[in-house]
């Protein structure tokens, strides 16, 4: 940037002799700043003068040329570089972020930090540093004005700037207001997109795609109507300043001949004027329109300040996961999402020894997933304990003993994420292709009553399932989640309502497999169905975020009637 301001000064000043030696070469033969070079080439007479000036210009006019060119370049490959880094920063902070943060915040308005948002941040960054580019270079050019005359290079930077400042002052709020508004759209936008999309099948089913057309167009055109009004605010000061300027070199032309000067002088003299305002008059529209851009994306650095602001807790290394010896129990365990939201469990204690197969029962909103969240450590107690062998898992002192534990438990849960990609690879969740165990891979599909299906299709475990699993079924979702869970080979495994989505002969054939495996792993299921928890060990039922009963199948279940969804 400094080099642009140093060129633009250079080629500013070679304009004057440039002019001089084509309007009056003798004048420009007599002076003593000349004579260096006219010894050094060994010139003889003024009209010789004309080859080294014009080389002396153009190469100046190059050499800018050249420099602005890099400061681009360099300015875009920062910019760039910069907003990867906060892209993957602002990505890593809200992966990171604990549990209970993530299932109180919209996921449209998460992606579209991360993406739109960023961008947002990029182009405010792209304008800031053109804006010092601009600032310097305009130094450059306004201090070789005031070299050749100080009334009209200050004349000129009083009028230019003044009317660029009332503009700014003028519309700062309607720009910030602009920014704010179109991050808003941006995020209705993409909450429009994701709810219609995620949703084909019952919008095509109910005809509903005007409503969700409605939502789109309410966000869209509103958005980009205000883009192009801050692109105008931007923009328009050039074309009145263009003309402005024009009458600034008339009446600069006007006052030196009133003066009396010669042609030898005004015309070298307004050449210079009218290319300093040439370069001068851009750099000012480039600092004022990378002004408003910043100022237009100041809702969008907000955003993006707030997500890498988002406190990142240490996350400690693990060499293995934690061992489960004995018990893991709930000790007074009290939780609700926020301060101002009621309790959804009171006081639950209840112990679970290792190598039990348990089931958690109890009507819709008894408390069941945020229990199994409790016990996988993804919430924080409010009150009481979670203990594993004893030991607290969030204890402040251990960090490092909350994702050892994590590390012990595959939950199955009822809705299966499947990635647009290969059936091996979903089974294997979370592990690089070549690192995949395929004897593991299909030892979990045999498991879980998929691998005969998987076996069949010319494609085999290569086969890809399509966004969310749409070439699957339900029931085959379903069966690829429980092969997942079998492929970590935790300790502890957990089934929220993952048979949910079989039909009675593939559950009774899964639930059969659980069965034979290792006794030294921990089972907790929470099902609708009577006949899927009537092989635990013991049953844990909970109403209205209560502990209601604690014990064998056939006592807890005495009260229910013996239909198989009486748990729902």
């Amino acid at each position: 940037m400094l080099f642009s301001g140093v060129a633009e000064l250079l080629s500013l000043g070679a304009v004057l002799p440039f002019l001089a030696v084509l309007s009056d070469p003798e004048q420009l033969w007599e002076k003593s700043s000349v004579q260096p070079l006219v010894n050094w080439l060994s010139l003889t007479q003024a009209s010789q003068l004309m080859v080294p000036v014009t080389m002396v210009f153009a190469a100046m006019a190059v050499l800018a040329a050249v420099i602005r060119l890099a400061n681009l370049w360099l300015n875009g490959q920062l910019a760039a570089a910069v907003g990867s880094d906060l892209s993957l920063e602002a990505y890593r902070r809200t992966l990171y972020q604990p549990y209970g943060v993530h299932v109180q915040r919209n996921s449209s308005v998460v992606i579209t930090g991360i993406t739109t948002q960023i961008n947002g941040t990029i182009v405010a960054l792209t304008a800031l540093l053109q804006l010092i580019s601009s600032a310097v270079a305009a130094l450059g050019v306004f201090t070789g004005l005031l070299l050749l005359d100080w009334m009209v290079a200050i004349t000129a930077a009083l009028l230019f700037g003044s009317v660029y400042g009332l503009l700014g002052l003028k519309t700062r709020r309607e720009l910030r207001a602009n920014g704010e508004k179109i991050a808003w759209a941006v995020k209705l936008q993409l909450k429009a997109l994701q709810e219609g999309l995620g949703a084909i099948r019952d919008v095509l089913l109910d005809g509903s795609q005007p409503m969700y057309l409605a939502m789109y167009s309410q966000a869209d055109s509103p958005q980009r109507k205000l883009v192009a009004r801050n692109q105008y605010i931007g923009t328009f000061p050039r074309y009145a300043l263009e003309a402005l300027g024009m009458v600034v070199i008339a009446i600069a032309g006007a006052l030196l001949a009133l003066k009396g000067a010669g042609p030898g002088v005004v015309i070298p003299l307004l050449g210079v004027i009218a290319l300093g305002a040439q370069r001068l008059l851009p750099m000012l529209q480039q600092i004022f329109g990378s002004w408003a851009a910043l100022k237009g994306c100041d809702a969008s650095l907000n955003d993006v300040l707030m997500m890498l602001e988002q406190p990142l807790i240490d996350t400690p290394r693990i060499s293995a996961p934690l061992q489960f010896c004995q018990s893991l129990s709930f000790e007074g365990v009290c939780f609700r999402y926020s301060p101002e939201l009621a309790y959804v469990l009171s006081n639950l204690c209840f112990e679970i020894a290792k190598g039990e197969r348990i089931g958690i029962i109890g009507s819709t909103g008894s408390g069941k997933s945020s229990t199994v969240d409790l016990l996988m450590g993804l919430l924080v107690p409010s009150h009481g304990r979670v203990l594993v062998d004893g030991e607290d898992i969030h204890d402040p002192n251990y960090p490092e003993r909350l994702f050892a534990w994590r590390a012990t438990i595959a939950h199955v849960p009822q809705s299966i994420y499947l990635a647009d990609s290969s059936i091996a690879e979903n089974i294997a969740f979370g592990v690089p292709v070549n690192e995949i165990d395929m004897d593991r891979v299909r030892l979990a599909a045999v498991q879980a009553q998929i691998a005969s299906y998987i076996e069949a299709t010319p494609q085999g475990y290569s086969m890809a399932v399509g966004e969310r699993g749409v070439f699957l079924s339900g029931g085959q979702r379903q069966r690829i989640g429980i092969a997942r869970a079998l492929y970590k080979r935790a300790s502890i495994l957990i089934f929220d309502e993952a048979t949910s989505a079989l039909d009675d002969g593939t559950e009774q054939a899964v639930v059969d497999a659980i069965d034979k495996l290792s006794k030294e792993l921990t089972l907790i299921m929470i099902a609708h169905r009577l006949d899927t928890v009537r092989r635990c060990d013991r049953l844990i039922r909970l109403e209205q975020g209560a502990l209601f009963a604690d014990g064998p199948p056939q006592v807890v279940l005495a009260g229910f009637s013996q239909n198989p969804d009486a748990l729902s």
